[in-house]
């Protein structure tokens, strides 16, 4: 269900927001890998890299499990298995991951815990301004024929909330304050059953429709995030044959409507008796019942 992301701030503000408190307490930054691959944008797409904060146990034996790291990954999980040298040809969607499934499905099972944190689709954010916490799991694949190795991550969903149900019936599992996501990124004290049962419904989410804008990935203004009305009616511009049909269909004197009529229309209609009828859409009646019961002559092939 989630579909779009926002990261738009600057690397080292990002870094700050990212502050914590490792396992003796102290105030400590998380370090970033592979920096210049982090590229801020106000409209992330599946298949776009993200900001993901993870344990540094992940990626250095023997150190503590508290303290995090900032690693940007792809969107869409590519499992370690997968064998195609391709990874754009993964058979499935692994954008998402459903809470009830994730122990099930092989696609993850192989896969580590990890947070992805950045604010998500349609500008979902925290009462009071923080960045939005995601649950999510990554996997490191390597190419069969090798090469670098790409990590990346899936969101893990869950149930709605009630004050989203009437948007969407899944929303991203949510790690709701900083002993959550503590609990979450620190797999060497807390373990996988004890963490997925952070995972569940949360109503500490404010939200607000955005313009369609965001719907093309290539997009990427403050625009995409900028709250519409939905309640403000839109001035549509009529295509050249919406705004013949408007013209015909308008109150008008019968004289002038019969001239707005096709001139094959007007023909054909006078063969037959219709009751009399005043306004364009007594004509429309008659044009579209006409129709059916005689192709008009503009319309019929040539014979020879």
């Amino acid at each position: 269900m989630c579909g779009r992301t926002s990261c738009h701030l600057p690397r080292d503000v990002l870094t700050r927001a990212c502050a914590y408190r490792d396992r003796q307490g102290q105030q400590r930054l998380p370090e970033w890998r592979d920096a210049d691959k982090y590229c801020p944008s106000y409209n992330k797409s599946p298949q776009s890299n993200s900001p993901v904060l993870l344990s540094r146990l992940h990626f250095e034996k023997g150190a503590d499990s508290s303290e995090r790291i900032i690693a940007p990954m792809r969107w869409g999980l590519v499992p370690s298995w997968f064998k195609e040298s391709d990874p754009s040809k993964l058979q499935f969607n692994t954008t998402n991951c459903r809470s009830d499934t994730i122990m099930e499905k092989r696609s993850f099972k192989s896969a580590s815990i990890g947070a992805a944190r950045s604010p998500e689709d349609w500008e979902k954010i925290w009462d009071d301004w923080r960045l939005l916490t995601m649950a999510g799991i990554f996997d490191c694949w390597e190419p069969p024929e090798g090469g670098d190795c790409l990590y990346s991550y899936t969101i893990i969903t869950v149930d709605s909330c009630k004050g989203l149900n009437d948007i969407h019936h899944r929303m991203p599992a949510i790690l709701d304050g900083e002993e959550a996501v503590s609990k979450w990124l620190d797999f060497g004290k807390v373990s996988t059953q004890d963490a997925l049962k952070l995972i569940h419904p949360t109503e500490n989410i404010t939200f607000h429709p955005v313009s369609t804008v965001v719907n093309n990935s290539q997009n990427n203004t403050p625009e995409c995030l900028v709250p519409v009305n939905l309640l403000v009616k839109k001035d549509l511009k009529a295509s050249g044959s919406s705004q013949k049909m408007l013209q015909w269909l308008a109150p008008k004197s019968p004289k002038k409507a019969e001239l707005d009529v096709p001139q094959w229309s007007i023909q054909s209609l006078q063969k037959r008796p219709f009751p009399t009828k005043r306004g364009g859409t007594g004509l429309l009646e008659r044009w579209l019942k006409q129709e059916k019961e005689e192709e008009p002559v503009a319309k019929r092939p040539h014979s020879q």
